[in-house]
């Protein structure tokens, strides 16, 4: 019998479709996972080795910080370089954003209000739209408009859906339409009210995030209520955790998020017993090391390591490979949810890491089949 699982389908908000460069944003692409270089973009070969390892950690777009002439003029190495698509992040200075565009970005993060007049708009508008660059209106509570502080009296959802439709229209006078929005906040209430608000009043693709979130352990677990509620709403079409910690790990809890709600699958899935007495193996050390381990891995794959045999042949049901401990050391290791073999003083992770490495390989070699014989 098929077991009923409607109870895991999310509905996505519908919206309209726009590119970052290569990549799909809205409608029914795959919600996109960004992340931010912190080195000086001046410095344009420390901002390609970064974003060299944020790629190798599965980042979909990268966005640089372009605060002066000295990191535009770098951009243009920067994009040649990356092979994801660059964001530029622009304030105030109009012409920082005509030179990310001339300079290959392929897309520009601003605030249309805060670069001047329509006239200065326009002339970005038209450095967009000649260079081929999508833009993102980003609202951030904490640098909302003098006059909606002064209508508000506070930061409020209100006023940051305000803000973000004010500056929908100054791109909407412009007919241009290539863009989404953001209304961040480090409040966590406050970022999902106006989410939840800006989602019902225009059908824009949305970049979500609750921005300033802090250090590693504060800012996953802000990240992933904030950022998770919405996306289990249906709200959200790309992504970006921000942390207080190595941009590689923004990328890192990003598809966990994903992952834990069934909303993309990338790399090795650990399903993992938080271990007690009744354990076989030191689980705890044994899931950190395969964790370090199996990074490299960016097929689909889930794996089960349960310390005793009272839930691991039930999780292992429902993995690729499974792992439960047994008596006197020795072990069952599970394949597609059926008893496979038992191990007996073994190296767990080695054991388990050459396993999944196999399985990876047979599934990128059987996906390279498939796509040979589509396109003959």
């Amino acid at each position: 019998m098929t077991a009923n699982r409607s109870y895991r389908q999310i509905q996505r908000r519908r919206c309209r479709q726009i590119s970052v460069g290569s990549v799909r944003v809205g409608g029914d692409a795959p919600i996109s996972v960004q992340s931010m270089t912190n080195t000086p973009t001046s410095d344009a070969a420390a901002t390609i080795a970064q974003i060299r390892r944020l790629e190798e950690a599965g980042v979909d777009i990268v966005r640089v910080s372009c605060p002066d002439e000295d990191s535009t003029r770098a951009l243009r190495e920067i994009v040649r370089a990356a092979r994801v698509p660059v964001v530029a992040d622009i304030h105030f200075h109009y012409r920082r954003a005509i030179e990310a565009a001339e300079a290959g970005a392929a897309c520009l993060r601003i605030n249309p209000g805060n670069i001047g007049s329509q006239a200065r708009v326009r002339e970005v508008v038209k450095a967009a739209r000649d260079h081929g660059c999508s833009m993102r209106i980003g609202v951030n509570a904490g640098s909302l408009e003098r006059d909606l502080l002064e209508k508000y009296g506070e930061p409020c959802p209100e006023a940051m859906v305000e803000s973000a439709l004010n500056h929908a229209r100054v791109l909407e006078d412009e007919d241009f339409r290539e863009f989404k929005i953001s209304v961040k906040a480090s409040d966590v209430f406050l970022a999902v009210a106006a989410y939840q608000q800006l989602a019902d009043a225009c059908d824009y693709p949305l970049h979500l995030g609750v921005t300033e979130a802090g250090a590693l352990r504060t800012g996953t677990v802000k990240s992933a209520i904030g950022i998770g509620s919405l996306l289990w709403a249906g709200i959200g079409d790309t992504i970006r955790v921000s942390l207080s910690a190595d941009p590689v790990e923004e990328v890192r809890v990003g598809y966990e998020i994903l992952k834990g709600l069934g909303l993309r699958r990338r790399g090795v899935t650990v399903i993992a017993c938080p271990s007690c007495a009744r354990q076989q193996f030191d689980v705890v050390r044994t899931v950190e090391r395969l964790e370090e381990r199996l990074a490299h891995i960016s097929v689909p794959i889930t794996l089960s390591v349960i310390g005793c045999v009272v839930n691991g042949p039930g999780e292992a049901r429902d993995t690729d490979i499974g792992f439960t401990g047994g008596g006197n050391g020795t072990h069952m290791v599970y394949v597609a949810g059926q008893q496979d073999h038992r191990v007996k003083d073994v190296d767990i992770v080695e054991h388990l890491a050459e396993m999944v490495e196999r399985r990876a390989a047979e599934l990128t070699a059987a996906r390279a089949g498939s796509a040979d014989s589509a396109a003959a």
